[in-house]
């Protein structure tokens, strides 16, 4: 069984480059405070690594 990450969505994409809102919907984010179970892929990694910034992380 792989692993999994937890994903919450804390700042708005709201007046950031566009680039981030698509990151944050393929992650499947679209509200504040969402939280995601992802599978813990290098994919994900680097797409979370991309909107740090803007999501918490648990393991």
């Amino acid at each position: 069984m792989s692993a999994e990450v937890k994903v919450t969505l804390k700042k708005s994409p709201i007046g950031r480059a566009a680039y981030f809102g698509k990151v944050l919907k393929g992650l499947g984010l679209n509200k504040l405070q969402q939280t995601v179970c992802l599978k813990d892929t290098p994919e994900i990694r680097g797409m979370i690594r991309k909107v740090e910034h803007m999501v918490v992380v648990e393991d």
